[in-house]
């Protein structure tokens, strides 16, 4: 079926031009409205204007162009029924076997700072998903197309087919259509649903929609026996790890996907040069330093029995001398803003290492999800960083500044560590790291005897703890294995006590009033 009438609609004109140019030596008559054909007459293309087409107007501001018989009747029209032909024939309308469309700015509108609800209503296009949704339910005989990356292909596709295109490729496109009509649909419902009664934004929607596309399908997931597959975010954030750009290496798996996330969203969150390897989504080693290689050096040293296979996160540059001292242990993955050509080749020697780049950005997702039976607990995400500032001192002794930028480092790193978290820091390393226990108590003994097993000495560390603690026995733990500073956020009945306890050990103790359970 060679295609003979197009009709073109575009917000998105990105290769406008060269497409209807493409189109035009396949002696495709080009319809098209508003926008879209002033480009294209500009450009001294041949056009038919809906307008002309139809011989109707466009009305109401042009909010009525495309809602019209001729334009949907060509589109839904079937080959293989021979009413819907004969009834075509009687009424002079041509099949319309193309439809490039794409609609109204609406996500990007909305997202602007400012955005009343009056723009966002203006930027609701109607007459374009009904065209999209048309074409692609015939897509039997119709090529739809709603994505500016898709005209590559449509133009050999014509050229292959002298002048049509696949069934396979109409099929193909249509699922891309409907998907885009979807995500459209989902993000306007999202909008309007998180608006009180008074125009007001709510801090949730009454119905959440959403949109991701399958970016990999996965050998397996968390054990062989399930199947698993990776999905991106279609409103992805700028800096999130489903950026990323994979230099080498083997696929990532599902397990590796989750602990790079946690740490790469945890390395984020430093302000200076810093190094984060998790084993298990857990941190079992943070630093900051002012090279990556000593901040890596520093990480690795608080458990390199659990680095071993282990993500590596940075958020500077990994430069040569970095990666030779990286290839000294077994590492899964490796993931930085940027990696310099030598250090590439350094890595490349070991080409099961996948190496990840992600550009460094502070964006944030708007909200976290969690999937239990038969629903979703959603919520917004823990961007919460305190600064010295925030700080409530309760102990008789004040904190030193360099135990207050030891704290500040220290609470960073715990918000990252699943609860009950304690974590102990000097001079911006974590020396001992407790995680996941079911007591604080417990916690806090795994932390010093980690440190322990690996010769670091907790003598005059401070230490972290993501919630309070809800008795003294905690914190003598801590103090008894070497902290002289603590950080937690109070809040439990018996903080006097706890408070007493610090006071009798002569330490001091800060207060956040913000606790960062993580599970």
């Amino acid at each position: 079926m060679t295609i003979k009438y197009a009709l073109i609609s575009v917000s998105d004109k990105t290769g406008l031009i060269p497409l209807a140019q493409q189109l035009i030596a396949h002696d495709i008559t080009l319809l098209s409205t508003g926008g879209t054909a002033k480009m294209l007459l500009e450009a001294g293309l041949r056009v038919l204007e809906v307008s002309q087409y139809t011989e109707f107007p466009e009305m109401l501001d042009g909010r009525v162009k495309t809602l019209h018989p001729k334009i949907h009747a060509g589109i839904l029209a079937r080959f293989d029924i021979p009413e819907h032909q004969e009834t075509l024939q009687a009424r002079s309308i041509p099949n319309i076997d193309l439809v490039v469309v794409n609609l109204y700015p609406f996500k990007q509108a909305t997202s602007k700072p400012g955005c009343t609800l009056e723009e966002a209503i203006e930027n609701i296009d109607i007459g374009g998903p009904t065209m999209v949704r048309a074409a692609a339910k015939n897509y039997q005989k119709v090529t739809i197309v709603t994505d500016p990356q898709d005209y590559s292909l449509l133009c050999r596709e014509l050229e292959a087919n002298q002048g049509s295109t696949s069934l396979a490729t109409r099929f193909m496109l249509a699922q891309k259509a409907f998907t885009h009509t979807a995500s459209y649909d989902s993000a306007i419902s999202n909008y309007l649903t998180a608006l009180d009664s008074n125009h007001h934004r709510k801090d949730f929607p009454d119905s959440l929609n959403l949109n991701f596309r399958v970016a990999q399908h996965l050998r397996y997931g968390e054990n062989p026996h399930q199947k698993a597959a990776f999905y991106r975010d279609e409103a992805m954030t700028p800096g999130s790890l489903a950026n990323y750009r994979q230099l080498q290496g083997k696929e990532l798996s599902y397990n590796n996907i989750a602990d790079t996330d946690a740490a790469w969203e945890c390395v984020k969150t430093f302000d200076k040069t810093a190094c984060v390897i998790v084993k298990h989504a857990n941190p079992c080693g943070i630093a900051i330093a002012e090279t990556a290689l000593r901040a890596y050096q520093l990480a690795f040293a608080t458990d390199p029995v659990s680095a071993f296979g282990g993500i590596i996160a940075f958020n500077r540059m990994i430069d040569a001398v970095t990666a030779e001292a990286i290839l000294k242990q077994f590492v899964e993955v490796i993931i930085a803003p940027e990696i310099s050509p030598e250090a590439q080749q350094i890595l490349a020697q070991k080409n099961n290492i996948r190496l990840l780049i992600v550009p460094l950005h502070a964006g944030h997702h708007n909200y976290d999800l969690k999937k239990v039976g038969g629903g979703l607990l959603v919520q917004t995400p823990d961007t919460h960083n305190i600064a010295a500032s925030d700080l409530r001192i309760v102990t008789k002794i004040k904190p030193s500044q360099q135990q207050l930028d030891d704290l500040l480092f220290a609470w960073r790193a715990a918000k990252f560590v699943k609860s009950n978290a304690i974590v102990f820091c000097r001079d911006g390393q974590t020396i001992g790291i407790g995680a996941g226990q079911m007591s604080r108590v417990d916690s806090a003994r795994i932390a010093a005897i980690k440190a322990q097993q690996v010769g670091l000495s907790l003598s005059g560390s401070v230490v972290a703890s993501d919630a309070f603690f809800p008795f003294r026995d905690g914190l003598d733990v801590v103090i008894n294995s070497g902290a002289t500073a603590i950080i937690q956020p109070g809040g439990s009945i018996r903080d006097d006590e706890v408070i007493a306890a610090a006071d009798e050990h002569g330490v001091t103790m800060v207060l956040t009033g913000i606790r960062h359970f993580r599970h």
